[in-house]
């Protein structure tokens, strides 16, 4: 039905399409990032194997909601990124956990809220009013803690 075709001739703006149609809708969106960091930490009053110094390859999952610019987009991966790269990978990646973070039990149930705040401040000012809908924090690839934006406006 759709077979093999060469593109001969790329879609020009304001010619094959117009710029009212680069936006294509009027809805909520949401986009995801993935990330990863390696990292060190212990736990503070735990009976196992984690009350030792050990490390992790965490990987971190964002979801982020918002409505499409004028020509179809939410927010630009690379925006995501950078934010990630410069607000909240510099505190973890390759780091001591138990220093580089606030002072808590570096548990990931406790490391996914602090992540989620710090997304959610970055986004504050963005222009197209994004908003965090989740972040996944995976300590081993089978085990994650989550933070959900219904459940962090409700104590």
């Amino acid at each position: 039905m759709y077979g093999f075709t060469i593109v001969e001739n790329l879609q020009k703006i304001d010619e094959d399409i117009k710029r009212h149609e680069l936006k294509y809708h009027k809805k909520r969106v949401m986009v995801s990032k993935e990330f990863t960091f390696d990292a060190a930490h212990h736990l503070h009053c735990y009976e196992g194997k984690c009350k030792n110094l050990h490390g992790h390859t965490y990987r971190v999952v964002f979801g982020i909601s918002g409505f499409t610019d004028d020509i179809g987009i939410v927010m630009d991966f690379g925006d995501i990124k950078e934010i990630w790269k410069e607000q909240i990978e510099v505190h973890l990646d390759h780091r001591y956990l138990n220093d580089t973070l606030p002072n808590m039990n570096t548990t990931a149930e406790n490391m996914v809220v602090w992540i989620y705040e710090k997304m959610e401040k970055a986004l504050s000012t963005h222009p197209q009013d994004c908003r965090v809908e989740f972040v996944k924090l995976y300590e081993t690839p089978t085990s994650y803690a989550e933070a959900r934006r219904e459940w962090m406006t409700h104590e």
